[in-house]
């Protein structure tokens, strides 16, 4: 329905070129309506679909209102799958579990539009915006350009400084901790899972990516393009190519493997490792990881090989590739999420659980989630490697510690430092402070519609003040200094601030936006959908049994002489023991000789 804004509500604020408001600047169309303008100063809500109508989309459905009158919300199921734990052994031992796996994932991924719908260039549906996989997708329409402010009509007509906005609210006082009891395993493992589809194009500008996997394809492991990856591989019985010292397997070095890698002019060409992401060489933890993958791929094609003495070395590689892709995706939910999450059910990993729904097995990696993933309060002030304190100065480019320590040393020393809680605000490093500050000054020349239009959108009530937002006077009275209202707040740091939920890593928001995003990308790859989901796909059932009963722990330990303590959070009293214990009576995998 065509609609003219009030002449009152115009003049509010300060008019364009043509003497009105583009009316979109307002977001009137609620639930997910799209606002189309129409003449110079009416505009249409498109409520297809939305299970709701009106002029902007504000009346429900008689459906939709029973649903909505029953839906609980995200803090009361939250709380109810955080507490209760007599309740939820129980459902984890029965058919309930699988119902309710299935109706988390479906519910989560419905909000994630599939095929896409926007990018950068197209605040609107393009076939451009389906086709070219250089852009990162939008899951809503930037701000328009025309509007009176940043963030439409809300708030400054400039907004603060970035580096004032990070120092004031995202800068580190003192360390919290996460009071999950995340450490610095759960912490690099996000990076080094992540940056296999977060890899912003800076030559081609904001907005594009050079992931054009757009989910997880192992592009850290094997390299983003088929040059790459020849480079790293050793074309014989399926492996990569690797170097020992003292008799266990690294990667190699460039010298051997000629592929760009980011190192400074002070790193030696014989210190440099040669892995799939071109910036890992920036941290131990992140070649330690590496090297780990490295090491499972080769013993998984010594395995294969063992099973299919016939195969040529391409049908050994690209087999290993795609259990490994499946190894990742079950620690990911199972070990990762599952952690993340502090919830009671028991997560599960299995595709066939949603082969009878309507699913699309495609993703594209957003804008907003490139945005939201940046957890950088996780990391500590300093580093501890057997009773050795590093700096970041230190610790950063740091191309011996991996070979002097050796990978048990430090898988043992990351699992037992804990991380830092990544909501509630002022608690990134200062050596990390500048990268928040690129968050914001993209999230700004993106345009990215302020922080209540996407709870709006991920279905979460808006926050209808700074205090709300926070739980914190001295930071709200700040905030709304500086933005001069809620609906002007950013998105990122709104992420940042928002208060957390108990005894939380992280606040509402960032579950309620960032897990449908995560479940999308990880049962929307094509190893989940019917036709790749059986035991051939991964060379039988061996292969198929090593995708099914992967966890961290034996990605570890079967890679390794000396099965430390590993886990995603630090120990509790008792673990290490009983970590102990079970390596002891444990029979292995056959394994590679490291």
């Amino acid at each position: 329905m065509l609609l003219l804004l009030p002449p009152l509500l115009l003049s509010a604020s300060p008019a364009g070129a043509s003497g009105t408001v583009n009316p979109c600047c307002y977001f009137p169309c609620q639930h997910k309506g799209v606002c189309v303008r129409v003449g110079t100063e009416g505009y249409e809500c498109d409520c297809t679909r939305t299970g709701y109508f009106g002029v902007n989309c504000t009346f429900p459905e008689f459906w939709m209102r029973i649903r909505a009158a029953l839906k609980p919300s995200p803090a009361f199921y939250h709380f109810i799958l955080t507490h209760f734990r007599w309740f939820w052994d129980i459902i984890n031992s029965t058919f309930l579990r699988d119902t309710l796996m299935r109706l988390v994932l479906t519910i989560r991924a419905n909000l994630i539009p599939s095929p896409p719908t926007y990018n950068s260039a197209h605040g609107y549906i393009s076939w451009e915006s389906y086709v070219n996989l250089s852009y990162f997708t939008r899951i809503l329409p930037p701000v328009p350009e025309d509007c009176p402010t940043p963030s439409g009509t809300k708030g400054p007509a400039q907004l603060p400084d970035a580096r004032l906005v990070a120092e004031r609210f995202l800068l580190r006082k003192t360390f919290q901790p996460d009071p999950q009891g995340s450490n610095l395993m759960f912490a690099f493992f996000a990076q080094h899972f992540t940056h296999q589809f977060f890899k912003t194009s800076g030559k081609m500008g904001h907005g594009f990516t050079r992931a054009l996997g757009h989910g997880v394809d192992l592009g850290n492991i094997y390299g983003d393009n088929l040059e790459r990856q020849n480079e790293l591989r050793l074309f014989q019985d399926g492996k990569l190519k690797y170097q020992l010292v003292n008799g266990e397997m690294y990667p190699p070095r460039v010298l051997e493997a000629p592929v760009h890698m980011i190192y400074p002019k002070r790193v030696p060409p014989e210190q440099q490792r040669a892995v799939g992401q071109e910036v890992f060489g920036l941290l131990p933890g992140l070649m330690m990881y590496a090297t780990l993958w490295l090491r499972e791929h080769n013993r998984v094609c010594d395995v294969l090989k063992g099973e299919h003495p016939t195969w040529g070395d391409e049908q050994l590689f690209q087999t290993a590739r795609l259990i490994l892709i499946g190894e990742t995706i079950k620690i990911v939910i199972e070990d990762y999420v599952q952690h993340l999450s502090g919830y009671h059910l028991q997560l599960k990993f299995d595709p066939e659980l949603i082969f009878g729904v309507q699913f699309q097995y495609q993703n594209r990696i957003s804008v907003e989630f490139n945005q939201l993933y940046h957890w950088h309060p996780l990391m500590p002030d300093f580093f501890i490697i057997q009773d050795q304190e590093y700096s970041y100065e230190q610790f950063v480019y740091n191309t011996t510690m991996l070979t002097d320590y050796g990978v048990e040393a430090l898988v043992e020393a990351f699992s037992k430092q804990q991380a830092g809680q990544i909501g509630g605000g002022q608690n990134i490093n200062k050596n990390l402070l500048k990268v928040a500050i690129g968050v914001i000054e993209e999230s700004r020349l993106l345009r990215l519609q302020p922080f209540n239009e996407y709870r709006k959108r991920f279905n979460m009530v808006p926050y209808t003040s700074f205090q709300e937002l926070t739980g914190d006077e001295e930071m709200a009275a700040e905030l709304q200094k500086l933005y001069g209202d809620i609906d002007a707040m950013e998105f990122y740091p709104g992420l940042l601030v928002e208060k957390t939920q108990p005894n939380s890593i992280f606040g509402e928001s960032m579950v309620e936006i960032g897990a449908p995003f995560s479940l999308k990308g990880l049962l929307g790859n094509p190893i989940c959908s019917p036709e790749y989901w059986k035991p051939s796909t991964f060379g039988g059932a061996t292969g198929f049994e090593m995708v099914n009963t992967a966890t961290l722990q034996k990605l570890v330990c079967l890679n390794v002489k000396r099965c430390p303590y590993v886990a995603f959070r630090v120990p509790d009293s008792g673990d290490v023991a009983a970590m102990a214990t079970s390596h002891s009576s444990r029979e292995k995998e056959p394994s590679a000789e490291l």
